[in-house]
C-alpha cells in the first residue's frame, strides 16, 4: 500500500494490542479493506464475499487468512470461521453495511452487533477516507497512484449493554448504539483530515 499510494494511519494506537477485536470499516471502494490490511497494527480477517474467491485470487485469500462467505444468507461456515477468529484473539474486520456504498454507516446490517454482543470483542471503528474521491486514468477501478488515503482508526467500545442478552431485542438495540458509534467517528474523521 506504501509503495502503490500515500497512506496516513491516524489513532492506530487505540487498537488493542492484544485480545479479540472487530474492525468495523466503511466501505466506499473495492481498495478500502487492502488499505486497512496493508496498514493496519494487527492482522485483519475479513469477511469477504465467495465471488472474490476466484481464479489466483482464491488460494491468496485464504492463505493471508481471509473469510468467504455467501450473502444469499445465514452462512453457518463464515459465521463459525469468524467467531473462531475472535475466540483465538485475532482480530476480525467487517464492513458493517455489507456491501459497497456511500461509505457513511448509513444502513447497518446485524452481523456486526451478533459477532460483538456474542463474542464480547470490542469493536473499533475505522474510516477509510480518499480512496474514492478519483479515478485513476491507468486504471479506472482505482485511485489515482500515489494518491493520499486516510485511514482513521477510532477508540474501542462495547457493543453490548452489559446484560449479556443475545435476543433479537438485544441486537437491534447494539446495531443502534453501533450505528451512532460509527457515525460519530466518521465524522470526526472527516473533520480532523478535512476530506
Amino acid at each position: 500500500m506504501n509503495g502503490l499510494w500515500k497512506p496516513r494511519v491516524l489513532g492506530a494506537w487505540r487498537v488493542p494490542a492484544a485480545g479479540p477485536v472487530i474492525m468495523a470499516v466503511n466501505h466506499s471502494h473495492n481498495l478500502d479493506g487492502p488499505m486497512l490490511m496493508g496498514t493496519a497494527p494487527r492482522p485483519v480477517h475479513f469477511l469477504i464475499k465467495k465471488e472474490a474467491f476466484v481464479g489466483p485470487l482464491d488460494p491468496f485469500l485464504r492463505g493471508i487468512g481471509q473469510l468467504k462467505v455467501d450473502r444469499s444468507g445465514a452462512d453457518r461456515t463464515a459465521i463459525t470461521g469468524a467467531l473462531d477468529v475472535l475466540a483465538a484473539g485475532g482480530v476480525l474486520g467487517i464492513f458493517p453495511e455489507g456491501t459497497r456504498g456511500e461509505g457513511d454507516f448509513a444502513s447497518l446490517r446485524a452481523g456486526l452487533a451478533y459477532f460483538a454482543v456474542r463474542s464480547g470483542a470490542p469493536v473499533v471503528p475505522v474510516a477509510v477516507l480518499g480512496s474514492a474521491e478519483r479515478r485513476s486514468r491507468l486504471v479506472p477501478g482505482l485511485p489515482p497512484l500515489r494518491t493520499r488515503v486516510d485511514v482513521v482508526f477510532g477508540d474501542a467500545f462495547e457493543a453490548g449493554d452489559g446484560s449479556g442478552r443475545r435476543t433479537r431485542t438485544a441486537l437491534d438495540e447494539a446495531t443502534v448504539r453501533i450505528q451512532r458509534r460509527l457515525s460519530a467517528h466518521l465524522a470526526d474523521a472527516k473533520r480532523f483530515t478535512g476530506r
